[in-house]
């Protein structure tokens, strides 16, 4: 066993990270959280600051969730999940893909393909998250039945600093 991790502590990216990989910067992190699906088949942990939440109302994101995502970013480095096996990657483009339980169905991740962090959505984490609102984008998407008044900025699309599908 300790061959295997110490092969996958070696390994960069989520791959590693999803196969129990706690890289030696993130373990000597104070700031920790973590999470878990609905039915508690997938765990995560993360180290490290968060993002703030970014509230996505795109058409893709709507139709995953129901109404809109809220997520916040993580280094691959500096996330553990345990149960990868009870994940479900849906290729949503070939910019991302989307991770849910495949047991419960509750959406966890949007991992970017050529980015080194992953997006993991703030409801999946154990309070208190001391998460804060950060930005609303994708608004010309938003659904046709609820506003947007929380007086965060708000972006047609994304902003430069938020990577997207086009």
């Amino acid at each position: 066993m300790s061959h295997l991790l110490a092969r996958n502590h070696r390994k960069a990216g989520i791959l590693a990270t999803m196969l129990g990989e706690v890289s030696p910067r993130s373990a000597e992190m104070s700031d920790s959280h973590q999470g878990s699906c609905l039915c508690g088949a997938v765990r995560f942990r993360t180290r490290g600051a968060l993002r703030g939440v970014v509230y996505c109302h795109c058409s893709q994101c709507r139709k995953q969730s129901g109404h809109f995502y809220a997520a916040t970013n993580v280094a691959d480095a500096d996330i553990v999940v345990e149960g990868a096996e009870s994940i479900t990657w849906y290729e949503a483009s070939a910019f991302a893909r989307r991770g849910f339980c495949k047991a419960c169905g509750s959406v966890l991740f949007w991992k970017p393909r050529a980015q080194d962090y992953i997006s993991v959505m703030a409801g999946a984490f154990d309070k208190p998250t001391g998460l804060k609102g950060d930005c609303h984008i994708f608004v010309g998407d938003k659904g046709d039945y609820y506003s947007i008044d929380d007086g965060l900025p708000q972006f047609e699309k994304s902003t430069p600093s938020i990577a997207v599908a086009e």
